[in-house]
């Protein structure tokens, strides 16, 4: 029976290739050969989503975006999942748009305060409260590189949750909300925790990617930020070589990833999320396989002609 639904899919696809191609305007025409192919590639890529969320023992979302074309590949992508420290994104997009407004500065010090300390800083527990003076843009480097807590709190307290927030819904964005603070038990046992759906991530990572809220030089510099070199499923999943900006979240029964991956010719949004998992391993292991396919689809196609062939720089066959 999947067999026979996945040979139906595909004459689905073919069926839909042929309408396309019988509305065109101009001579008569048969349908892409090239694009057939490129759409059952891109089957086989979302054969494998369907094949990891099968075996999750959770619930798994998923949003991949092809920056070149526009297609996307999407499962349960409206779900509201807890983002845990993938939020972070929405609190660097809102600190880079108030410096392109010029409400503040990159630069702009802040003293390490002993108040502002809470568990999970590596970092900032580790510099001298009342003494050591670091940038806003330094602050942002912690809570992407190393996901500091405490330098996310001060920056959500500079930036301010209803502006994050208010930019978010500025975006259409009506399910992706800064609900509260790093390591606040208290809200999160009220349930205010921090949500998007894959879908609404993938939006406000296509809109950074596409200028839509920084001007160029913010933009390539909030991409640098978030490609910070990390251990994270997007990241592990491309060579070390091919840019990752992205930002993975963890917390319990909760394992999520989202980013832009400039995979050569054809860079991809990706974003998967998961919740109920009984194995957390499990959980980043999906989204670690999610990330390998779709780099493999997207790298493959960067690096093919029309026709499918890869035709690399010393190969001398005809």
């Amino acid at each position: 029976m999947a067999v026979l639904r996945q040979e139906l899919k595909i004459l689905a696809i073919v069926f839909v290739s042929l309408a396309t191609c019988a509305q065109t305007a101009g001579p008569p025409c048969c349908p892409d050969a090239t694009d057939i192919k490129q759409l059952l590639l891109r089957e086989k890529l979302e054969s494998t989503i369907r094949d990891v969320d099968r075996d999750l023992n959770g619930v798994l979302g998923v949003a991949i975006l092809d920056l070149t074309s526009s297609e996307q590949s999407l499962l349960h992508a409206d779900e509201v999942f807890a983002q845990a420290s993938s939020i972070k994104i929405a609190v660097l997009a809102e600190l880079y748009r108030q410096a392109q407004q010029g409400k503040l500065r990159l630069p702009d010090l802040y003293t390490v305060e002993k108040s502002d300390l809470v568990p999970g800083s590596d970092i900032m527990g580790g510099l001298t409260p009342g003494v050591t003076r670091v940038t806003l843009r330094d602050l942002a480097t912690m809570m992407i590189a190393v996901s500091d807590n405490s330098a996310t709190n001060v920056l959500i307290d500079r930036v301010g949750m209803d502006n994050v927030n208010a930019m978010l819904a500025g975006l259409g964005l009506k399910n992706t909300r800064l609900r509260r603070k790093m390591m606040d038990i208290n809200a999160a046992k009220q349930g205010r925790e921090n949500i998007s759906t894959p879908r609404e991530m993938m939006a406000l990572l296509e809109a950074v990617y596409r200028g839509k809220l920084f001007n160029p030089e913010l933009t390539a510099d909030f991409i640098k930020m978030l490609a910070t070199h990390k251990h994270s499923p997007i990241r592990k999943a491309a060579p070390d070589a091919v840019v990752s900006a992205d930002k993975p979240g963890e917390l319990e029964g909760v394992r999520a990833d989202s980013g832009i991956v400039y995979a050569q010719n054809r860079p991809f949004v990706i974003c998967v999320m998961s919740a109920y998992l009984k194995d957390e391993a499990a959980g980043e292991a999906a989204i670690g396989k999610i990330a390998a396919a779709a780099y493999d689809y997207f790298d493959r196609l960067g690096r093919s002609s029309a026709y499918g062939r890869t035709v690399s720089p010393y190969n001398s066959h005809p």
